[in-house]
């Protein structure tokens, strides 16, 4: 059975989706972008800034499933420009033990919601 996974520690969704759902054991989020999930205001000073906010939604999110950066077993890394993913990586990879770290790809885009540089979703599982 589904459920549908809601916190307000992490951006209300701004469209017909779900911050996360859950489905047996297995959690699939939506794409988190670097929104304050308190005043809905994009965080935007620099790529780290932003990458750590969208980090910290991700977090809120997987916290209010019961879970941790732990329990990812996938996460998917949508960037406006490669040239920033040394930086990137570098917040990123502080949320994870390198030794069981997530599967993951990184992929550029064209266009990401709200003139953002980064969006990050993620599978989690208990």
């Amino acid at each position: 059975m589904k459920k549908i996974i809601y916190t307000d520690e992490a951006p209300a969704p701004i469209g017909p989706y779900n911050q996360a759902v859950l489905i047996g054991n297995t959690l699939y989020t939506s794409g988190q972008i670097a929104l304050n999930p308190h005043s809905m205001e994009l965080v935007l000073d620099d790529i780290e800034t932003e990458t750590k906010q969208v980090m910290e939604n991700m977090k809120a999110v997987l916290n209010a499933a019961g879970m941790n950066f732990e329990n990812v077993v996938k996460t998917t890394i949508f960037i406006m420009n490669m040239g920033d993913f040394t930086q990137i990586n570098s917040v990123y990879g502080s949320y994870f033990d390198e030794k069981t770290a997530p599967a993951r790809e990184t992929v550029q885009v064209a266009g990401l919601p709200k003139g953002v540089h980064i969006e990050i979703s993620m599978i989690a599982v208990l």
